[in-house]
């Protein structure tokens, strides 16, 4: 119940009634959830109520921020007076309570405050939501969305009071992001406390592993350690460790971290066959997906110069995945995770053979473009993606497998062409 909660909170049971706002703040997640208490009329509705002010035993007066200070401390002492888990004892938590809320709600007015403000690269919006779930990532406290006022930053996502926005030190993720397309592919590369100057790796709080002053909290991502403000322990999966270990388990990270590692998931800057080409050899799925990938680039050039396709937009089906029609060495971290899950595995093979079906059987136009085998002579029209042809290198004329291994020639079409070019050149 609601306020057996909160009366933990500023009973003599649960410690000094007069504990910091910041502890009392964390015990009232659940103050806009709707949840209401045993007596019909403790109604929790927030700035409705005409009397949220009035003192079950005797009247307080609160016009303006003295006068509440003055109002709350009364109201804690009436709490501990009265008898412990009676109806007036939580009656009077729940007017604490709406006392606190319309202390802060003086301190932190919505007056003309900007629908967008520009700072250190951070675009922030001015939000409307009154959720209460969210957390400022400047000072680490709960954002009352009811009655403060709190901002996003579009680019990375950074949230925080506006009381708290000229505070911020941080530059937004998204600008490193934009300069430096990179990942640190260093597993856990640690430095340690000491060349840290035993301060947090951001914002050069002091720190240590003791947790004295501050707990030392180290980032899997970088390596580095930071304070508890800069570090909340948040997870996430750490390409380095999918590279060199296909390792998928997520790890702690930092805040800018985690927020870097987010927007970076879908970029395709990871070059597998130079980080780790040995990977291809004991993740069967990789080998798999590259060849599906290659056909695919041999199917783009009938879609590009075939009308029906491009109405169709068949291309389109990858456009989450741009980098596959451009080149087929190129990963983005997503496309690993989604690898190892076998969800790209179905969905790409899908797309591969309806890409097929159009050129093959569908499409007149791209049926037109397909080579017969000039070594046999024999057989069905073959396309470079199928699985049992071999391309000429050098003129992209398409062969049987087996043919094309058992000819100790020349490639006819290559011949053809070079007699040709010699033809024409002047005596």
């Amino acid at each position: 119940m609601f306020c057996s909660e909160v009366y933990a909170v500023v009973s003599p049971g649960a410690g000094s009634a007069t504990r910091s706002h910041s502890h009392f703040r964390e015990s009232k997640p659940e103050l806009f959830s709707g949840t209401r208490t045993h007596s019909s009329d403790r109604t929790m509705d927030l700035g409705l109520a005409e009397d949220h002010f009035s003192r079950p035993m005797g009247s307080i007066v609160a016009s303006d921020i003295e006068q509440l200070k003055m109002a709350i401390e009364e109201c804690k002492k009436l709490i501990l007076e009265l008898p412990e888990h009676s109806e007036r004892q939580k009656d009077t938590v729940v007017k604490l309570i709406h006392l606190r809320l319309k202390l802060q709600e003086l301190k932190d007015p919505e007056e003309d405050e900007p629908n967008l403000r520009i700072l250190l690269e951070h675009r922030f919006s001015k939000e409307k939501s009154k959720s209460v779930k969210q957390t400022c990532d400047k000072c680490s406290t709960i954002i009352w969305g009811l009655i403060q006022t709190w901002y996003t930053c579009t680019g990375c996502y950074y949230r925080c009071h506006s009381k708290c926005m000229n505070l911020i030190t941080k530059p937004c993720v998204r600008s490193k992001v934009s300069h430096q397309s990179e990942y640190q592919l260093s597993i856990c590369p640690e430095i340690g406390l000491d060349r840290q100057d035993y301060r947090c790796a951001e914002c050069r709080t002091p720190i240590s592993l003791r947790g004295v002053p501050t707990e030392a909290r180290q980032c899997d991502y970088t390596g580095q350690y930071y304070c508890s403000t800069c570090h909340w322990n948040d997870t996430a999966m750490v390409p380095a460790r999918v590279i060199h270990n296909w390792e998928f388990e997520s790890r702690k990270v930092c805040r800018s971290s985690m927020r870097y590692l987010a927007l970076m998931i879908s970029r395709p800057v990871l070059k597998l066959k130079e980080i780790n080409p040995l990977l291809f050899n004991f993740v069967e799925e990789l080998v798999e997906i590259r060849k599906l990938r290659q056909d695919i680039l041999l199917m783009k050039p009938y879609f590009i110069t075939c009308k029906e396709a491009m109405e169709a937009r068949l291309l389109l089906q990858l456009q989450d995945r741009q980098h596959f029609v451009e080149n087929d060495d190129m990963y983005s971290l997503q496309d690993l995770i989604d690898i190892s899950s076998g969800r790209l595995s179905c969905s790409l093979t899908e797309i591969h053979t309806t890409f097929a079906k159009h050129i093959k059987l569908d499409c007149e136009r791209c049926q037109a473009k397909g080579f017969v085998c000039e070594l046999c002579k024999e057989g069905d029209i073959l396309f470079p993606f199928d699985s049992h042809t071999s391309v000429c290198h050098d003129c992209s004329a398409v062969f049987h497998r087996d043919c094309y291994y058992d000819n100790s020639t020349t490639c006819p079409r290559c011949a053809r062409m070079t007699d040709r070019k010699q033809d024409e050149e002047p005596a």
